[in-house]
């Protein structure tokens, strides 16, 4: 069988990414999963802590093993876990990778916790994502007013004294449905910086959903009100992908807004409706398709298998 390290290599050799994507009930899982398999692609199916408090960590894991006997080329990962134990708990679990956050901490403790998290993983041979710099913006359970980019020359010396096999990186993408209010820019020189003294290593965009208008659109046009929402264009992170060590990109504000839309639209259009099958069938056939054209044109991982 082909484990996530199999993918993060063949990824990083034939420049495509895997999509992080992030689930909260069956029916997102589901819609992924589709997408998956429609597009013969790989993935990491992604939940927050948020999202196992909500889901609870039995039920996330019999929906993931559900899913992959469905499609085996998926793989579990904790997103965002903030300290020790918590991905203690996700590897106990037999999740694929975790990520361990001490973004937010000073760069001499980030290491330690890091480091600790990455001996404990490595003797399960699962994948550690560590993070440096912090992204603006607000989703789940992470919430920073501004952007701090990542110093190519810690991020060298972060890889080195942690162990860690992926790393989060903060060029300008955001969480959240509101990622800028100017120029819309990833800074491709921090990214060069990096690789120069990170060669072939993995690098990892969080907030980087696009927040397509369409959707946005008929999001509003059935009684939502987010005004002015702007994702990273769809070239940009197109570029980071083919032209650079990008391996991994994280989405959850798109299949959020997926689903939303259309739920929104189905009960508008049918007040009389209290079939939830009918409303939560539509939004997953609608992350279904949304995430199906992430792989084809973002991506770049259709028939990577």
């Amino acid at each position: 069988m082909k484990d996530l390290k199999y993918f993060i290599n063949k990824a990083l050799n034939e420049h495509f990414a895997l999509g992080a994507i992030n689930f909260n009930n069956m029916e997102t899982i589901q819609g992924i999963v589709e997408a998956c398999k429609n597009c013969n692609s790989p993935a990491i199916l992604a939940v927050s802590e948020g999202a196992l408090k909500y889901m609870g960590a039995n039920y996330v894991r019999a929906l993931f093993d559900a899913a992959k006997k469905d499609f085996p080329y998926i793989y579990l990962h904790l997103d965002h876990g903030k300290s020790f134990e918590v991905c203690k708990d996700a590897i106990d679990l037999e999740f694929d990778s975790v990520m361990i956050d001490g973004s937010n901490l000073k760069f001499e403790d980030n290491i330690l916790l890091t480091k600790k998290v990455c001996e404990y993983a490595h003797k399960y041979d699962k994948v550690v994502e560590g993070e440096l710099g912090q992204l603006k913006g607000v989703e789940d359970d992470i919430k920073n007013n501004a952007h701090i980019y990542t110093d190519p020359q810690q991020a060298k010396t972060f890889v080195e004294k942690t162990g860690v096999d992926m790393l989060a990186i903060a060029i300008g993408t955001s969480h959240g449905a509101y990622k800028y209010s100017g120029e819309q820019k990833l800074e491709f020189e921090i990214l060069k910086k990096i690789e120069n003294l990170l060669p072939n290593f993995p690098l990892v965009l969080h907030g980087a959903s696009t927040v397509d208008k369409k959707i946005v659109e008929e999001f509003n046009n059935y009684g939502g009100n987010l005004k002015n929402a702007s994702g990273i264009p769809e070239n940009l992170l197109k570029i980071a992908v083919s032209k650079h060590n990008i391996i991994k990109i994280n989405t959850d504000t798109d299949v959020r807004l997926s689903m939303t839309s259309k739920v929104r639209k189905v009960l508008a259009e049918k007040n009389t409706e209290f079939d939830l099958r009918n409303y939560l069938g539509a939004g997953r056939n609608n992350i279904t398709s949304t995430i199906s054209e992430k792989i084809i044109n973002i991506f770049l991982s259709n028939d990577k298998i």
